[in-house]
């Protein structure tokens, strides 16, 4: 069968359709400054040509509607009409407590992401836009929602709260609840299989390291805890996200640089992370190693404190499973970063961890790159968030 991935953001929509017998991506695209001024798509047809059109959408259903007629255009289509487009299936940020995997889309769910928005206000509002467009685009063509928020359900009680009074659980789900889930789903399962076991023999952490980052620790295939939180806010520094940091900073940064709460947390998410570390130099790691090779101050402070701050995060989750055999590097930075691979497993041969250097200069590949003889394996793992939608989705309907 074939499935449109939809991944609707605020302002842009980037989108994949996979036949699911070879799991081949047939085309891909993205639209982007959906209902703003110079909005476009741009789509590439499998061993095709990027293809780039400039266009009003106006609103999401106009952007879906572009996204339909690319894909079934004469010249350029991979499909001759929508008829061949048998699921949808989203990525839909938050689900809270209510969904702890995936679902087939009704009224009731639209309902519960509703409710969930909240908890992600940039996110959820957007991924329903992005249902509503592909229903009335597309009718009776079963949709799925596939959770960030999912795989790590999981987690028992004491990895999820926080040192809070109970009421506020209780009356808000004020919880932990971690993001990236199906990525740390789809590297963690595929780890597994590239060290030829089993995952529910294994102890797993999934590095995440992207312009947003997160941490997860995975024993015998479930998530027992994860570092971004109630928002994805917490956990590791990030591109323009600080990460932890002591509460009582909001208040301080408040009243001397005479903000709000809102304006503090747009500083935490917006100009904090590598970004703010390096004086705004950049958020984008490629710049900062280029940096770093001129031996830029700013640019090197950045980098050793993020990946100090990675190093800490894999050694608490070695100690909350007591124990860990494998360790997965994914997403932008750790698919292509071998420098900040290498600095963090700098901090883990207490662990057992040996690095081969030569085997570490992979950028992008699915690759062990430990030695022989490290305790605990290492590897690179390209995550593919839209294969594994595409299989939730095809195991639903």
């Amino acid at each position: 069968m074939k499935v449109l991935v939809i991944n609707c953001g605020s302002s842009s929509l980037k989108f994949q359709l996979i036949d699911s017998d070879s799991e081949q991506v047939l085309a891909k695209g993205l639209c982007e400054r959906i209902g703003i001024d110079g909005s476009q798509i741009v789509y590439t047809p499998a061993g095709g040509d990027k293809i780039t059109t400039v266009s009003p959408m106006e609103d999401h259903t106009v952007a879906i509607k572009m996204v339909i007629d690319a894909l079934t255009d004469q010249e350029h289509g991979v499909i001759k009409d929508l008829k061949e487009i048998d699921a949808v299936g989203h990525r839909v940020v938050h689900g809270g407590e209510k969904f702890s995997g995936s679902v087939v889309i009704d009224s009731d769910v639209k309902d519960a992401i509703k409710d969930c928005s909240d908890l992600a206000p940039l996110h959820n509002p957007a991924n329903l836009i992005g249902i509503d467009a592909c229903e009335k685009l597309m009718p009776g063509v079963p949709q799925v929602a596939v959770f960030d928020t999912a795989f790590h359900q999981t987690m028992p009680e004491k990895a999820y709260l926080y040192g809070l009074p109970y009421e506020y659980y209780e009356k808000y789900k004020v919880r932990r609840y971690g993001f990236h889930g199906t990525s740390h789903s789809f590297v963690s399962a595929r780890t597994a299989e590239i060290l030829g076991r089993d995952k529910k023999d294994l102890k797993i952490i999934v590095a995440h390291l992207g312009n947003g980052a997160s941490l997860s620790a995975v024993k015998n295939g479930e998530c027992v805890d994860t570092s971004m939180g109630l928002t994805p806010l917490e956990g590791v520094i990030m591109g323009t996200r600080s990460g932890d940091l002591d509460p009582a900073i909001v208040q301080f940064i408040a009243a001397r640089e005479n903000l709000s709460i809102d304006g503090v947390l747009d500083v935490l998410n917006k100009k904090s992370g590598v970004f703010g570390l390096s004086g705004g130099f950049s958020s984008d790691f490629r710049d900062l190693e280029a940096g770093i090779a001129k031996g830029d101050a700013a640019c090197i402070r950045a980098v050793e404190t993020y990946c100090l701050r990675v190093a800490k995060y894999i050694g608490a989750y070695a100690a909350a499973m007591n124990g860990v055999d494998a360790i997965a590097f994914t997403a932008g930075v750790g698919e292509n970063g071998p420098m900040v691979r290498g600095k963090v497993c700098e901090y883990l041969g207490y662990i057992g961890v040996s690095i081969d250097d030569a085997a570490n200069q992979v950028r992008g590949d699915e690759k062990i790159i430990s030695t022989a003889d490290s305790a605990v394996k290492v590897l690179v793992v390209p995550t593919n968030e839209e294969l594994a939608i595409c299989r939730e989705t095809v195991a639903l309907v």
